[in-house]
């Protein structure tokens, strides 16, 4: 079955047979191997072939008595670098395969923040059943099939640094009013109404992405989907050896959250450069340090 997201890594005009011998190439010759016992006491083993810098295949099943590998499903993954989120991390199993997601609870963005977990192999070797009470750092990745850039909105540093201190603002109140603080909760309550008294008055006049200046919130109906638009902060481009296809690399801010983001040269519109913003529906990864 042919993945979703795998044009955003380059294999935009890959059909079942091509599909099919590469991944009997990465069985015979990965790029990296690692293997774990779950927590039911089931094999689990993983190979990764690498198709440009952090930008791969990732392979999942376990071997036989036969020492022949048996592939439960494939994925296209990008590994991000940067610290996205330091934070306390809910790991949950999906019932239909081996698969695992992380649930955690981001101020910033307002929602519970669910991505697919790329090192399971680290999870499940060092048995880590419980991550309350500890904060974990989080780097987020995402795979984006379409998107586009996107003009910036602020003049001057001045306004970006106001901007900032007004979002830890209204995160410190949030967090005051969940631990029963009514003077914390009558603020927000005011401000939300503040807030839509302003943005009322602007969208009659102003197109509604000169208001909005970044979002992050939920696509469709699967959890780790999300619609996002964000800054800019850095661009890089690479190439799949094996198609020659081109990626942009994107390190976005949105909604003070950083995340990278790898989408094809041919599926984004607009030239992106530092400064510029991106706007675009990503599909969710991310690695969580569990040592």
């Amino acid at each position: 079955m042919m993945h979703k997201f795998l044009p955003a890594i380059g294999f935009s005009k890959l059909n079942k047979e091509t599909l099919e011998n590469l991944i009997q190439e990465i069985i015979l010759r990965p790029d990296y191997q690692e293997s774990a016992i779950d927590f039911e006491g089931n094999q689990f083993v993983e190979l990764r072939y690498m198709v440009a810098d952090n930008v791969g295949l990732v392979l999942r099943g376990i071997y036989n008595d036969k020492d022949e590998f048996i592939l439960d499903y494939y994925y296209p993954t990008y590994l991000g670098e940067s610290i996205s989120s330091n934070n306390e991390v809910d790991v949950i199993k999906q019932s239909d395969k081996e698969c695992y997601h992380v649930m955690v609870d981001e101020l910033r963005l307002g929602v519970n923040l669910i991505f697919h977990l790329q090192n399971m192999g680290e999870y499940l070797r060092r048995n880590t059943t419980n991550g309350k009470g500890v904060k974990r750092d989080i780097r987020l990745a995402a795979l984006s099939l379409e998107g586009k850039v996107i003009l910036p909105l602020y003049d001057n540093e001045k306004s970006r640094i106001k901007e900032k201190m007004n979002n830890k603002k209204r995160i410190d109140l949030v967090e005051q009013a969940r631990e029963g603080n009514e003077e914390a909760l009558e603020s927000l309550t005011m401000d939300e109404i503040d807030l839509y008294q302003r943005i009322t008055r602007r969208v009659s006049r102003e197109d509604i992405l000169s208001v909005v200046t970044s979002f992050f919130m939920p696509y469709g109906i699967e959890n780790d989907k999300y619609e996002i638009m964000g800054d800019i902060l850095d661009v890089k481009t690479v190439v799949n050896h094996l198609t020659m296809e081109e990626l942009y690399l994107l390190v976005v801010e949105s909604n003070d959250v950083v995340l990278e983001v790898c989408i094809n040269k041919n599926n984004l519109y607009g030239e992106p450069t530092i400064g510029r913003r991106f706007k675009g529906t990503i599909w969710l990864q991310g690695t969580v340090d569990f040592s």
